[in-house]
C-alpha cells in the first residue's frame, strides 16, 4: 500500500492500483424501516454538549473541565416533493403537519463505502421528533423543497458484521486506538446506554496509561 510521506494517508493498494478513499454521499442510503427516503438533497445532523472549565481562586487558568449537561442531538433535512410524498410522509409518517406527530421515529443511515456488506456502518437516530418543516411556493424556482428540522434522543453507530460491533476500528490504515470500553458500549448504543459519565471508576479511568 503507497502511503503519503509525512501523513501516511493513502495512495494506492498495496498492488500499486489506484485507490479511492474518500468517503462521498452517493454511497449513503438514509431508510425509515427497511425503506429508503428518496429526493434528499441534504441531510444534516449536529451532536452537541455543555463543557464546563473549572477555575479556582489562586490559579490563573482552567484546573479541569467536564461535561455539565447531557448530549444533544439535532438536525435539519431538505427534500424536494417527489412521488407525492410531504416530508413527513417520506420518513414513514401518516401525517404532514408538525403538530400531529404523536410519537418519534427513527433514522436508519448505511454507509456503503466499503463493499463488504460486514463493514458498512449503520448509524440510527433514535426516537426523531419533527421540530419544525417549512416549504415555499416560488414562482421563480418551481421546484418545491420541503425542509424538515428535527430533534432526536440518542444516536449511535454500528459496523454490520454483527450486533454492537464498534465503528471505530483503525480505518484502512489500521491506526491504533485505545480500548476503553464504556466509550465503545455508548457508541453502540450497548444495552439502551446513552452516555458514558455514569461509569464507575471515572476519576482514576487513565491511571493504567494505556489511554492514548
Amino acid at each position: 500500500m503507497a502511503l503519503a510521506p509525512n501523513t501516511q494517508s493513502t495512495l494506492s493498494y498495496g498492488s500499486g492500483t489506484n485507490k479511492t478513499s474518500t468517503a462521498i454521499s452517493t454511497n449513503i442510503l438514509i431508510l425509515v424501516g427497511n425503506t429508503p427516503v428518496g429526493a434528499i438533497q441534504d441531510l444534516s445532523i449536529n451532536e452537541s454538549r455543555p463543557i464546563k472549565f473549572i477555575n479556582e481562586v489562586g490559579t490563573d487558568g482552567q484546573i479541569d473541565s467536564v461535561p455539565q449537561g447531557s448530549s444533544t442531538f439535532t438536525g435539519d433535512c431538505n427534500r424536494v416533493r417527489f412521488d407525492r410524498l410531504r416530508i413527513a410522509e417520506a420518513f414513514g409518517r401518516g401525517f404532514t403537519h408538525v403538530q400531529s406527530q404523536a410519537y418519534p421515529f427513527d433514522i436508519v443511515i448505511i454507509d456503503k463505502q466499503k463493499a463488504d456488506s460486514g463493514n458498512q456502518i449503520s448509524t440510527v437516530i433514535k426516537n426523531v421528533w419533527i421540530k419544525s418543516i417549512s416549504y415555499t411556493y416560488n414562482a421563480d424556482n418551481w421546484v418545491i423543497t420541503d425542509k424538515m428540522s428535527w430533534e432526536a434522543e440518542t444516536i449511535y453507530s454500528i459496523l454490520t458484521s454483527g450486533s454492537g460491533v464498534p465503528v471505530a476500528q483503525g480505518g484502512e490504515r489500521g491506526i491504533p486506538y485505545n480500548n476503553l470500553e464504556i466509550e465503545r458500549l455508548t457508541d453502540t448504543g450497548f444495552n439502551g446506554r446513552r452516555g458514558s459519565l455514569d461509569a464507575a471508576g471515572l476519576i482514576d479511568i487513565g491511571s493504567s496509561g494505556l489511554l492514548f
